[in-house]
């Protein structure tokens, strides 16, 4: 039987400030619409269904009710904006490290497990100042042919993809800020 991730359960497990801001419900139409418009940066919106999870290009993305692991990370990054499409491979990496041996990343928003989609990552710019990354994981059941499904506990699963994520996106700014001071730096 799947365990539900409600606040109760997720929170005490958090390691960062990613997910302290937690919107749950037991279906939604997509995650995506779950945060407020005001929802603070680091904050995650989960549903154990969502029942019109889009990918990109508008395509479909069908979980297994209760069985996988889809939720939305609200981040609100720094300046450019051109620069915030990255910030899907920044999550495709987390969700591929916490995954484990095998996964690897099909640019620009697919995890595969040993060469089957097992994930995938939708970032949606929201202007004026924030991006909801969408991930979606088959976690147990596999929800269509040809595709992949981890053998993970839920909570750890999703615990350990907001620490990777919290690190792999502090890494991020890091890097634009380093890079902006070197500009401006330069004759």
């Amino acid at each position: 039987m799947t365990v539900p991730l409600p606040p109760d359960v997720v929170l005490p497990r958090l390691r960062g400030s990613f997910g302290r801001a937690y919107y749950y419900a037991v279906e939604t139409p997509s995650t995506q619409e779950l945060p407020p418009e005001d929802a603070p940066h680091g904050a995650v919106a989960l549903a154990e269904h969502q029942t019109e999870g889009r990918g990109r290009r508008d395509r479909v993305w069908i979980d297994a009710p209760g069985a996988g692991l889809t939720f939305s990370l609200v981040l609100r990054p720094p300046p450019p904006v051109k620069r915030w499409p990255e910030l899907t491979i920044v999550a495709a990496e987390a969700v591929a490290g916490a995954i484990g041996p095998g996964a690897t990343i099909k640019e620009p928003n697919d995890v595969l497990l040993d060469g089957a989609k097992v994930a995938g990552v939708l970032a949606q710019a929201r202007l004026p100042a924030r991006v909801v990354v969408g991930i979606g994981v088959n976690v147990g059941v596999v929800p269509w042919e040809g595709a992949a499904a981890v053998d993970a506990d839920r909570l750890e699963l999703l615990v350990e993809i907001l620490a990777r994520l919290e690190r792999g996106y502090d890494g991020w700014v890091r890097e634009r800020s380093a890079g902006a001071w070197l500009v401006r730096q330069d004759p």
